[in-house]
């Protein structure tokens, strides 16, 4: 299997200049990839600018950023014709590797824009590079810019950064140096979710299980799931009965507390996103936790309520 290193940079609606089409808020201009083999060594890479069709006007941000003019992308191809040669360039057995959870979503919502055929029917697992810098090295939560990683790992800068192919190739370098253990770590992404309650992901890490839904109409249907407000012991596959039921600190995450007699207390987080079709879908995470985290989710609780109270 080859690992897809691929970075890609996109333009977006400059306010007073063209509306945001909605389909596309962020057009691709740049697709830079490295491409590694099975023992992660650079055996390949791809670069191209591609063309505009939407925005016609470069975002401030993103020219400063990228040091890219309209003038230098006119130079560019049509995005199905790169994105074609992209995927011929990937090959059939690889899996896509990235900085950070949105590269693999954007190109997948352009491509549906340009009305292409898509990468997968279900959901893409991918390597979040970002991610598994932080596991590798740092707390699993922190996520930092791709220089910082460079520089933490002292890797030599012979390329400047922003750019697709540059911020690819320096990515490739600390997938490279990665443990092997640590690639177990993989995303999903969700792009396109679940169809049905038996396509439904339900996937064990090292230590913590996630859950990813299929699409429902809205928040209250999703919680009238069984599956989703289950809270069922990863380890032993049992129903374990809650100490804390579903509460929101902040009405965007849910946390509940159950105990196994045999594994102790397990923390479930539930987040509601919502999807490409004005529906809503949930991301469940569940692990095991010390008594010391149990009783800072009871505190968490507790604010909560107060919080309510007060505004009542």
């Amino acid at each position: 299997m080859n690992y897809i290193v691929f970075d890609l940079e996109w333009n977006q609606s400059d306010t007073g200049s063209e509306p945001e089409a909605k389909e596309i808020p962020f057009e691709i201009i740049d697709i830079g990839a490295i491409k590694l083999n099975g023992e992660r060594v650079m055996t390949e890479e791809y670069n191209q600018l591609i063309k505009p069709s939407v925005y016609h006007h470069m975002h401030k941000v993103t020219g400063n950023l990228i040091h890219l003019h309209m003038r230098d992308l006119k130079k560019g191809r049509p995005f199905e014709e790169v994105i074609k040669e992209f995927l011929s360039f990937c090959g059939t057995d690889f899996i896509f590797c990235t900085w950070g959870p949105l590269d693999v979503f954007e190109l997948q919502r352009n491509m549906h824009y340009y009305k292409m055929t898509p990468l997968r029917d279900t959901p893409i697992r991918f390597l979040d590079v970002q991610k598994l810098f932080s596991i590798a090295y740092e707390d699993k939560k922190s996520r930092r810019s791709l220089e910082h990683a460079i520089d933490y790992l002292e890797i030599e800068k012979k390329i400047p950064f922003h750019r697709a192919y540059s911020d690819a190739y320096y990515t490739a370098c600390i997938l490279a140096g990665l443990d092997e253990r640590v690639l177990e770590n993989y995303s999903i992404d969700t792009y396109v979710l679940p169809r049905t309650r038996q396509d439904e992901i339900h996937v064990m890490f090292h230590d913590y299980m996630k859950y990813v839904s299929r699409e429902f109409p809205d928040k209250i249907k999703a919680f009238e799931d069984r599956e989703v407000i289950s809270t069922k012991c990863y380890l032993c596959h049992k129903n374990i009965r809650k100490k804390i039921r579903w509460f929101s600190p902040n009405g965007k995450n849910y946390y509940s507390i159950s105990f196994c007699p045999k594994h102790g207390y397990m923390k479930s987080k539930i987040r509601v996103r919502k999807s490409e079709n004005d529906m809503v879908y949930v991301v469940k995470t569940s692990k095991f936790i010390s008594e010391e985290e149990h009783q800072s989710i009871i505190r968490k609780r507790e604010q909560a309520k107060a919080h309510r109270k007060s505004k009542n």
